[in-house]
Protein backbone atom coordinates (compact mmCIF):
# COMPACT_ATOMS: atom_id res chain seq x y z
CA UNK A 1 0.00 0.00 0.00
CA UNK A 2 1.58 3.63 -0.85
CA UNK A 3 1.73 6.42 1.19
CA UNK A 4 -1.07 8.02 -0.51
CA UNK A 5 -3.15 4.67 -0.02
CA UNK A 6 -2.41 5.15 3.48
CA UNK A 7 -3.42 8.90 4.11
CA UNK A 8 -6.65 10.26 5.38
CA UNK A 9 -7.92 11.77 2.49
CA UNK A 10 -11.30 11.20 3.04
CA UNK A 11 -13.93 10.84 6.00
CA UNK A 12 -17.06 9.52 6.25
CA UNK A 13 -19.76 10.63 9.54
CA UNK A 14 -22.99 8.88 9.84
CA UNK A 15 -25.79 11.23 11.90
CA UNK A 16 -29.44 10.83 12.23
CA UNK A 17 -29.65 8.51 8.94
CA UNK A 18 -27.36 10.79 7.18
CA UNK A 19 -23.83 10.02 6.08
CA UNK A 20 -21.72 12.78 4.86
CA UNK A 21 -18.57 11.76 2.99
CA UNK A 22 -15.93 14.58 2.95
CA UNK A 23 -12.95 14.59 0.55
CA UNK A 24 -10.31 15.67 2.65
CA UNK A 25 -6.73 16.59 1.15
CA UNK A 26 -7.24 20.48 0.77
CA UNK A 27 -3.66 20.84 0.50
CA UNK A 28 -3.75 20.21 -2.64
CA UNK A 29 -7.53 21.38 -3.57
CA UNK A 30 -9.19 17.68 -2.77
CA UNK A 31 -7.45 17.08 -5.95
CA UNK A 32 -8.37 13.54 -7.13
CA UNK A 33 -5.52 11.24 -7.00
CA UNK A 34 -5.76 7.15 -6.98
CA UNK A 35 -5.48 7.45 -3.02
CA UNK A 36 -8.51 9.78 -2.63
CA UNK A 37 -10.70 7.85 -5.20
CA UNK A 38 -9.89 4.55 -3.70
CA UNK A 39 -10.85 5.93 -0.07
CA UNK A 40 -13.98 7.35 -1.68
CA UNK A 41 -15.66 4.51 -2.86
CA UNK A 42 -14.56 2.81 0.01
CA UNK A 43 -16.48 5.21 2.10
CA UNK A 44 -19.51 5.13 -0.99
CA UNK A 45 -19.49 1.63 -0.73
CA UNK A 46 -19.86 1.21 2.99
CA UNK A 47 -22.86 4.00 3.58
CA UNK A 48 -24.37 2.69 0.27
CA UNK A 49 -24.69 -0.74 1.99
CA UNK A 50 -25.32 0.58 5.70
CA UNK A 51 -29.25 0.02 6.02
CA UNK A 52 -28.90 2.96 8.32
CA UNK A 53 -27.93 5.32 5.72
CA UNK A 54 -30.83 6.80 4.10
CA UNK A 55 -28.77 9.90 2.54
CA UNK A 56 -25.67 10.17 1.24
CA UNK A 57 -23.83 13.75 1.40
CA UNK A 58 -20.41 14.75 -0.82
CA UNK A 59 -18.71 17.41 0.00
CA UNK A 60 -15.04 18.62 0.09
CA UNK A 61 -13.13 20.35 3.04
CA UNK A 62 -11.38 23.46 3.01
CA UNK A 63 -12.38 26.73 0.41
CA UNK A 64 -12.27 24.47 -2.60
CA UNK A 65 -14.67 21.17 -3.48
CA UNK A 66 -12.60 19.46 -6.02
CA UNK A 67 -9.69 20.63 -8.38
CA UNK A 68 -10.25 17.73 -10.44
CA UNK A 69 -7.40 14.95 -11.48
CA UNK A 70 -4.23 15.00 -9.38
CA UNK A 71 -2.28 16.11 -12.51
CA UNK A 72 1.42 15.18 -10.53
CA UNK A 73 0.16 11.96 -10.23
CA UNK A 74 -1.11 11.92 -13.55
CA UNK A 75 2.22 12.83 -15.13
CA UNK A 76 3.70 9.84 -13.65
CA UNK A 77 0.46 7.47 -14.48
CA UNK A 78 -1.60 9.10 -16.97
CA UNK A 79 -4.06 6.36 -16.46
CA UNK A 80 -3.94 5.44 -13.28
CA UNK A 81 -6.89 7.10 -12.10
CA UNK A 82 -9.44 6.21 -14.62
CA UNK A 83 -10.87 3.56 -13.38
CA UNK A 84 -11.69 4.54 -10.13
CA UNK A 85 -13.26 7.92 -11.28
CA UNK A 86 -15.55 5.69 -13.49
CA UNK A 87 -16.88 3.60 -11.40
CA UNK A 88 -17.31 6.12 -8.46
CA UNK A 89 -19.31 8.10 -11.32
CA UNK A 90 -21.11 4.98 -11.84
CA UNK A 91 -21.76 4.28 -8.16
CA UNK A 92 -23.18 7.55 -7.32
CA UNK A 93 -25.20 7.43 -10.26
CA UNK A 94 -26.81 4.19 -10.17
CA UNK A 95 -26.89 3.87 -6.09
CA UNK A 96 -30.01 3.28 -4.59
CA UNK A 97 -30.01 6.25 -1.61
CA UNK A 98 -30.06 9.77 -2.66
CA UNK A 99 -26.59 11.71 -3.14
CA UNK A 100 -26.89 15.53 -2.03
CA UNK A 101 -23.67 17.06 -3.42
CA UNK A 102 -22.81 19.91 -1.16
CA UNK A 103 -20.47 21.93 -3.20
CA UNK A 104 -18.37 24.29 -0.86
CA UNK A 105 -16.48 26.43 -3.44
CA UNK A 106 -14.98 25.69 -6.60
CA UNK A 107 -15.24 22.58 -9.05
CA UNK A 108 -13.11 21.92 -11.61
CA UNK A 109 -12.99 19.18 -14.45
CA UNK A 110 -13.41 15.85 -12.89
CA UNK A 111 -14.86 17.90 -9.73
CA UNK A 112 -17.70 18.43 -12.06
CA UNK A 113 -18.13 15.07 -13.14
CA UNK A 114 -18.76 14.25 -9.07
CA UNK A 115 -21.82 17.40 -9.06
CA UNK A 116 -23.17 16.22 -12.00
CA UNK A 117 -23.91 12.64 -10.63
CA UNK A 118 -25.37 13.35 -7.56
CA UNK A 119 -28.83 13.69 -7.34
CA UNK A 120 -29.17 17.28 -6.01
CA UNK A 121 -26.35 19.62 -5.94
CA UNK A 122 -26.81 22.66 -4.04
CA UNK A 123 -23.52 25.14 -4.35
CA UNK A 124 -22.44 28.30 -2.21
CA UNK A 125 -23.12 31.57 -4.80
CA UNK A 126 -19.43 31.93 -4.99
CA UNK A 127 -18.33 28.72 -6.56
CA UNK A 128 -16.92 28.65 -9.77
CA UNK A 129 -16.73 26.18 -12.55
CA UNK A 130 -14.68 24.91 -15.29
CA UNK A 131 -14.17 22.23 -17.53
CA UNK A 132 -10.32 22.97 -17.83
CA UNK A 133 -9.48 19.49 -19.48
CA UNK A 134 -8.65 21.20 -22.83
CA UNK A 135 -5.95 24.00 -21.69
CA UNK A 136 -4.16 21.13 -20.74
CA UNK A 137 -4.33 18.63 -23.48
CA UNK A 138 -6.47 16.27 -22.78
CA UNK A 139 -10.69 15.55 -22.85
CA UNK A 140 -13.42 15.96 -20.52
CA UNK A 141 -14.27 12.03 -21.31
CA UNK A 142 -15.55 10.22 -18.38
CA UNK A 143 -17.37 13.14 -16.72
CA UNK A 144 -19.14 13.85 -20.42
CA UNK A 145 -21.07 11.05 -18.92
CA UNK A 146 -23.08 12.02 -16.16
CA UNK A 147 -22.57 15.97 -17.56
CA UNK A 148 -24.30 15.43 -20.71
CA UNK A 149 -27.01 14.06 -18.90
CA UNK A 150 -27.50 17.37 -17.11
CA UNK A 151 -26.87 20.27 -19.14
CA UNK A 152 -27.83 21.42 -23.11
CA UNK A 153 -26.06 20.33 -26.04
CA UNK A 154 -25.44 23.85 -26.66
CA UNK A 155 -23.97 25.17 -23.24
CA UNK A 156 -21.67 21.27 -23.30
CA UNK A 157 -20.07 22.58 -25.99
CA UNK A 158 -19.67 25.84 -25.01
CA UNK A 159 -18.18 24.90 -21.99
CA UNK A 160 -16.63 22.03 -22.90
CA UNK A 161 -14.55 23.03 -25.73
CA UNK A 162 -13.31 26.62 -24.52
CA UNK A 163 -12.58 25.59 -20.38
CA UNK A 164 -14.29 28.75 -19.17
CA UNK A 165 -14.54 29.40 -16.17
CA UNK A 166 -17.94 30.32 -15.10
CA UNK A 167 -20.14 30.99 -11.97
CA UNK A 168 -22.80 29.52 -9.93
CA UNK A 169 -25.20 31.41 -11.23
CA UNK A 170 -24.58 29.91 -14.70
CA UNK A 171 -24.20 26.43 -13.69
CA UNK A 172 -27.48 26.58 -11.95
CA UNK A 173 -29.02 27.69 -15.38
CA UNK A 174 -27.51 25.14 -17.50
CA UNK A 175 -28.19 22.20 -15.15
CA UNK A 176 -25.36 21.25 -13.49
CA UNK A 177 -26.83 22.75 -9.87
CA UNK A 178 -29.80 22.43 -8.61
CA UNK A 179 -29.57 25.56 -6.32
CA UNK A 180 -26.55 28.48 -5.56
CA UNK A 181 -26.90 30.20 -2.18
CA UNK A 182 -24.94 32.68 -0.14
CA UNK A 183 -22.58 30.49 2.24
CA UNK A 184 -23.93 31.16 5.34
CA UNK A 185 -26.96 29.56 3.78
CA UNK A 186 -25.57 26.43 2.60
CA UNK A 187 -25.76 24.02 5.86
CA UNK A 188 -29.63 24.69 5.79
CA UNK A 189 -30.56 24.31 2.47
CA UNK A 190 -28.39 21.05 2.39
CA UNK A 191 -30.58 20.26 5.59
CA UNK A 192 -33.63 21.19 4.03
CA UNK A 193 -33.05 18.61 0.94
CA UNK A 194 -32.25 15.81 3.22
CA UNK A 195 -34.81 16.53 5.61
CA UNK A 196 -37.50 16.30 2.42
CA UNK A 197 -35.35 13.01 1.44
CA UNK A 198 -35.42 11.95 4.55
CA UNK A 199 -39.73 11.92 4.57
CA UNK A 200 -39.44 9.70 1.71
CA UNK A 201 -40.17 6.21 1.40
CA UNK A 202 -36.72 4.23 0.69
CA UNK A 203 -37.84 1.60 -1.71
CA UNK A 204 -39.58 4.17 -3.32
CA UNK A 205 -36.97 6.73 -3.49
CA UNK A 206 -34.75 3.95 -4.96
CA UNK A 207 -37.31 3.01 -8.04
CA UNK A 208 -37.81 6.98 -8.66
CA UNK A 209 -33.90 7.03 -8.87
CA UNK A 210 -34.50 4.68 -11.81
CA UNK A 211 -36.90 6.07 -13.10
CA UNK A 212 -35.20 9.39 -14.06
CA UNK A 213 -32.55 6.95 -14.92
CA UNK A 214 -34.41 4.83 -17.63
CA UNK A 215 -37.38 6.73 -18.69
CA UNK A 216 -35.71 8.80 -21.16
CA UNK A 217 -33.82 6.59 -23.06
CA UNK A 218 -36.99 4.26 -23.67
CA UNK A 219 -39.75 4.61 -26.34
CA UNK A 220 -42.76 6.27 -25.23
CA UNK A 221 -44.92 2.65 -25.86
CA UNK A 222 -42.25 1.24 -23.99
CA UNK A 223 -41.94 3.38 -21.34
CA UNK A 224 -45.36 3.62 -20.38
CA UNK A 225 -45.93 -0.34 -20.26
CA UNK A 226 -43.18 -0.13 -18.07
CA UNK A 227 -44.05 2.46 -15.67
CA UNK A 228 -47.78 1.27 -15.50
CA UNK A 229 -46.19 -2.23 -14.16
CA UNK A 230 -44.07 -0.50 -12.06
CA UNK A 231 -46.67 1.76 -10.70
CA UNK A 232 -49.02 -1.28 -10.39
CA UNK A 233 -46.36 -3.14 -8.20
CA UNK A 234 -45.20 0.00 -5.93
CA UNK A 235 -49.73 1.26 -5.32
CA UNK A 236 -49.21 -2.73 -3.87
CA UNK A 237 -46.09 -2.82 -1.71
CA UNK A 238 -45.99 -2.72 1.51
CA UNK A 239 -44.01 0.80 1.99
CA UNK A 240 -47.42 2.33 -0.02
CA UNK A 241 -49.74 0.70 2.77
CA UNK A 242 -48.05 2.01 5.13
CA UNK A 243 -47.76 5.60 3.14
CA UNK A 244 -51.66 5.37 2.91
CA UNK A 245 -52.19 4.32 6.48
CA UNK A 246 -50.44 7.14 7.66
CA UNK A 247 -52.28 9.58 5.33
CA UNK A 248 -55.74 8.41 6.58
CA UNK A 249 -54.51 8.82 10.42
CA UNK A 250 -52.90 11.96 9.87
CA UNK A 251 -49.73 10.42 11.67
CA UNK A 252 -46.18 10.44 10.59
CA UNK A 253 -44.98 6.93 8.62
CA UNK A 254 -42.80 4.59 9.84
CA UNK A 255 -39.66 5.29 7.76
CA UNK A 256 -39.61 9.11 9.36
CA UNK A 257 -37.36 9.56 11.68
CA UNK A 258 -38.31 10.24 15.39
CA UNK A 259 -38.44 14.19 15.88
CA UNK A 260 -37.55 15.42 12.35
CA UNK A 261 -38.60 18.97 11.22
CA UNK A 262 -40.88 19.71 8.86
Amino acid sequence: MTEADQAPLVRAETAGGICTVTLDSPHNANALSTGLLTQLRAALDQAMSDPGVRVVILTGAGKVFCAGADLKEALTTPTGATSLMSGVIQLLWDSSKPVICRVNGAARAGGIGLVAASDVAVAVDRASFAFSEVRIGVVPAVISVPCLRRMPSRAAAEYFLTGEVFGAARATEIGLLTRAVPAQDLDAEVARYAGMLLRAAPGALAATKGVLRDVPAQSVAGGLARMAELSGQYFGSDEAREGMTAFAAKREPAWVPAGLDG
